[in-house]
């Protein structure tokens, strides 16, 4: 902000940052500012400079400098050996720093960030002789420590589970709802599904039984499974319970764009095939793949230009036999890169990086290799790999995934 007219042309071409962020700028009144056109690399610090910027009368301003830092890259995950074994753990890989973020007395099953990363909300059972699994679940929140408000591991009760048993949650990217399936204990046939506003009761949705869901990226929108298709639900209106639109194509949601301009949708296919479509909000359906083997999960690049896909090779139908790898399709012409293939193996989770440079994924030391074979030598556990990606344009060859922790379910913070 200016306390004087300036020429604007003269101040934008005057601004520098460095290393180069790329990105436009626009003014209004002495306002000016400047819009990235490019995700931020993680844990770096900038310089900004303006010199020899003219005002709008004449005259250059005095130099003016000053420097940020954009936030340390970080993932979270959940241990698996020893005093982590379930609990939380955030690793800084700016910092090269390990924190154990949950108590010692919960086992966690599922965890999800919230948009700034200052926190994480969890779902887990308490360690103790009378927990019955998921019958015990609550909904807790845990602060990460990279806010310098808050110091990490501070916990707090979400949802009890006194008359309910919580069965699965969505946390909106705003950050302000959770949804949350969740079945009465006298009746465990009769799930429903209720959301929770800031830091309000839980509120029953007008939606028929429970099912796969996603919060849309709006915050307003629920895309529920059910029945033979996708329904679109508004969660701020809930005088009916008529959907506000309906899929009939698409069986699952996969996951949106950060911006809500399109989602990857899963699409079962009467020749027992699968199809992963792109699916835009101006009402374009695009498949971008079609396989005999399974669709797992997948992730928008920033630049929403690509996607990135866990998927299953059939590699073998009598016994039946699936190679789980990690692919990139171009949005544009639907081009599928096999980037990595992965020993054969269950319940594998993947994650990308926010600025796009990185893909985290799990992997078991006792998964199979492709002609069936039990690695030997070392005993099972689970590991973390990274895979450093190429820029956009690169032919340079994928290096090695290298192993970052020992633990399951890795996801980066935003």
């Amino acid at each position: 902000t200016f306390n004087r007219p300036m020429n604007w042309e003269s101040v934008s071409q005057k601004l520098q940052i460095s290393p180069v962020l790329p990105g436009k700028t626009s003014w209004s009144g002495r306002r000016l500012a400047y819009t990235l056109t490019q995700p931020v690399p993680y844990g770096q610090t900038f310089q900004l400079k303006l010199a020899s910027a003219t005002g709008a009368k004449g005259g250059t301003v005095e130099p003016f400098t000053a420097s940020f830092k954009s936030r340390d890259l970080s993932f979270a995950y959940l241990g698996v050996n020893g005093d982590e074994a379930g609990r939380v753990i955030l690793y800084n890989q700016s910092q090269d720093k390990k924190t154990v973020l949950t108590p010692e007395n919960l086992s966690v099953l599922r965890f999800k960030a919230y948009p700034k990363g200052d926190r994480l909300l969890f779902s887990a059972t308490e360690r103790t002789p009378s927990a019955s699994g998921m019958m015990s679940a609550k909904l807790y929140q845990v602060t990460t420590g990279l806010s310098p408000e808050y110091p990490a591991g501070k916990v707090d009760l979400v949802l009890d589970n006194q008359d309910y048993q919580i069965l699965k949650f969505d946390l909106a990217a705003t950050g302000d709802r959770i949804v949350v399936e969740r079945t009465a204990k006298n009746n465990m046939m009769d799930a429903n599904l209720w959301q929770i506003r800031g830091n309000g009761k839980p509120e029953p949705l007008k939606t028929s039984g429970g099912g796969d869901f996603l919060i849309a990226p709006d915050g307003q929108t629920l895309v529920l499974a059910q029945g033979q298709g996708l329904a679109l639900i508004a969660l701020d209106d809930q005088a009916s319970d008529k959907p506000l639109d309906f899929l009939p194509k698409f069986g699952m949601v996969l996951n949106f764009a950060p911006d809500g301009s399109a989602a990857s949708m899963l699409k079962f296919n009467t020749d027992f095939t699968r199809s992963l479509f792109l699916v835009t909000n101006q009402g374009t359906q695009k498949e971008l793949l079609r396989t005999k083997g399974s669709i797992l999960s997948s992730q928008f690049s920033p630049q929403r230009d690509a996607m990135y896909c866990l998927l299953n090779k059939l590699i073998s139908e009598n016994p039946y036999k699936e190679q789980p790898y990690i692919a990139k399709i171009d949005l544009k012409t639907a081009k599928v890169q096999e980037l990595l293939t992965l020993p054969i193996q269950q319940n594998v989770k993947f994650s990308l990086a926010p600025d796009g440079s990185k893909l985290l994924f799990d992997q078991s030391s006792s998964a199979t290799t492709a002609n069936g074979q039990q690695p030997t030598g070392n005993p099972p556990m689970k590991n973390i790999l990274s895979l450093a990606l190429s820029p956009a344009g690169s032919t340079t060859p994928l290096p090695a995934p290298k192993v970052q922790a020992v633990g399951s379910d890795p996801q980066w913070l935003p």
